[in-house]
């Protein structure tokens, strides 16, 4: 199959684009700026091609004799690109993850190709309780742009008359065997802070469970779904956790390791960020409280549309698969504590 994909230099698009060439696909990487396209472990993906564009530009910034001839070679576009941080206004995720979404679309639909969009579970917006694979998308009740714009592209590409499927990981943490991760983004920015003991007070609700899941899993989804695509499409598959993780079970793991302590977990009901110390207060406002709402809330996915068709059982995010993924992070010199690598294992 030839498979264009898009956000190729990403976490996941890169480790899926590296288990497409090993299945012996033919992979063409568009990427915006970062040429290299890595597996998760560092070594790079064995793709044909790879191609310089930027979603938010009109034809995707490609030459019109490019655009051409992918349009006559492509089976399936997997779409992986998108802005992934919280903190933007909505023109950029307006630019990327909607607009960007719809030329995705456009160029699948001129090669007559199939589309697998990678979104994100919580498209589900605030809501708690079952979440079905097949509930329909929410016009509200979202706690960030990035979720909004994730719910729109959703729309778009149920609306584009082109093949599609639609794949949903939740949050995105390193891979079950080894706890590694190629990049430390999105979460892990607030975790380092939560560890480090710059950010001391989490609120949380009561009952609230994060959804952590491996990238291992999300990569072998998506490989599955790109290779099952005529029968997965048309359907939108949770790729999620072995069962959430509460909150303060999350903490515990923290407060396991010698150096670090557990955060303060406090009612969101009453918890109020002005009375923190000062350097506290700015972190919280800058990076920690952008995740809070992911803090209060027990959305439990439930996959079994995804099971069926692959066969994949999610890893079981227990203690011990939570303390490997933060003893990566302090092997890897992401979390600063020196002499907890000489005392934990």
């Amino acid at each position: 199959m030839h498979i264009l994909v898009t956000g190729a230099a990403g976490l996941i698009g890169g480790e899926v684009c590296a288990r497409l060439a090993q299945a012996g696909h033919r992979v063409a990487a568009l990427v915006r700026s970062n040429p290299a396209v890595l597996a998760n472990d560092g070594k790079p993906a064995a793709v044909a091609e790879v191609l310089t564009g930027d979603l938010s530009q009109e034809s995707m910034g490609l030459d019109p004799a490019l655009l051409e001839r992918l349009s006559g070679e492509i089976d399936l576009v997997l779409h992986c690109a998108a802005l992934t941080r919280f903190d933007l206004e909505e023109e950029a995720y307006r630019a990327t993850n909607i607009d960007g979404t719809a030329r995705a679309l456009e160029l699948a639909g001129r090669a007559g190709a199939g589309f697998l969009h990678v979104s994100t579970a919580y498209v589900c917006g605030d809501r708690s309780g079952p979440i079905g694979e097949d509930d329909p998308l929410p016009t509200g009740g979202f706690t960030n742009g990035y979720e909004a714009s994730k719910a729109e592209a959703e729309a778009l590409v149920r609306a584009s008359g082109v093949r599609f499927a639609i794949a949903r990981p939740s949050i995105v943490v390193g891979d079950s065997r080894t706890g590694a991760i190629r990049q430390f983004d999105t979460i892990y920015a607030a975790f380092k802070l939560i560890a480090e003991g710059r950010v001391r007070h989490m609120p949380v609700s009561e009952g609230a469970t994060l959804d952590f899941v491996p990238l291992d899993h999300v990569a072998a989804g998506i490989t599955a779904l790109v290779e099952r695509f005529e029968e997965a499409q048309g359907g939108a598959y949770h790729l999620v956790s072995g069962g959430p993780v509460p909150v303060e079970d999350f903490a515990a793991a923290i407060g396991s390791f010698n150096h670090f302590s557990a955060p303060v977990l406090a009612d969101a009901a009453t918890f109020d960020p002005a009375v923190l110390p000062p350097l506290e207060r700015r972190l919280y406002k800058r990076v920690a409280g952008l995740y809070a709402a992911y803090f209060q809330r027990d959305p439990r996915f439930d996959n079994a549309k995804l099971r069926t068709m692959t066969g994949l059982v999610p890893p079981v995010m227990d203690q011990a698969m939570l303390r490997k993924l933060i003893q990566y992070c302090i092997d890897a010199g992401f979390l600063s504590a020196p002499e907890l690598q000489r005392t934990s294992g």
